[in-house]
């Protein structure tokens, strides 16, 4: 499970829907309704917020956001829009690491995408996160 900490308008296609389905899966771990990945390290940031489930919930508003500017169709039921909007901090090592880590998979399935931003300086975070200094996060596999 990867939720990226980087902004979704960096990601392929591919990286774009597997994004939402697995923060879908996070959801659903988060609400209780599953028994599978309920200490995986990429929750931790979401369950230190004070409500959990609205931090997802704002977080998929912004994957849909971006499927929709890309003409996708994604199913805009799956996120409760009534959640409070939150801030999560992220470091700058961390939103580098996965810069670095998504250029590499880009590389393979989707030069176009990989040359597109390969020259990013600045790779923007999620907007749910806002940006602290720091190495990368604790949670991270590396």
């Amino acid at each position: 499970m990867r939720i990226w900490s980087i902004h979704p308008k960096y990601l392929d296609a591919k990286g774009l829907v597997a994004l939402w389905r697995e923060t879908l899966l996070a959801k659903n771990v988060l609400l209780g309704n599953t028994k599978g990945y309920l200490h995986h390290p990429q929750l931790l940031r979401f369950r230190e917020t004070s409500s959990p489930v609205d931090a997802i919930n704002h977080y998929l508003s912004f994957v849909y956001t971006e499927a929709v500017t890309r003409g996708y169709n994604f199913d805009k039921s799956k996120i409760d829009w009534t959640f409070k909007p939150d801030q999560i901090p992220v470091t700058q090592g961390q939103i580098i690491f996965e810069f670095q880590h998504l250029l590499n998979k880009l590389k393979i399935r989707d030069e176009n995408k990989y040359l597109t931003i390969k020259n990013t300086v600045n790779p923007e975070p999620h907007p749910i996160f806002s940006l602290i200094s720091g190495e990368i996060e604790s949670w991270e596999k590396v």
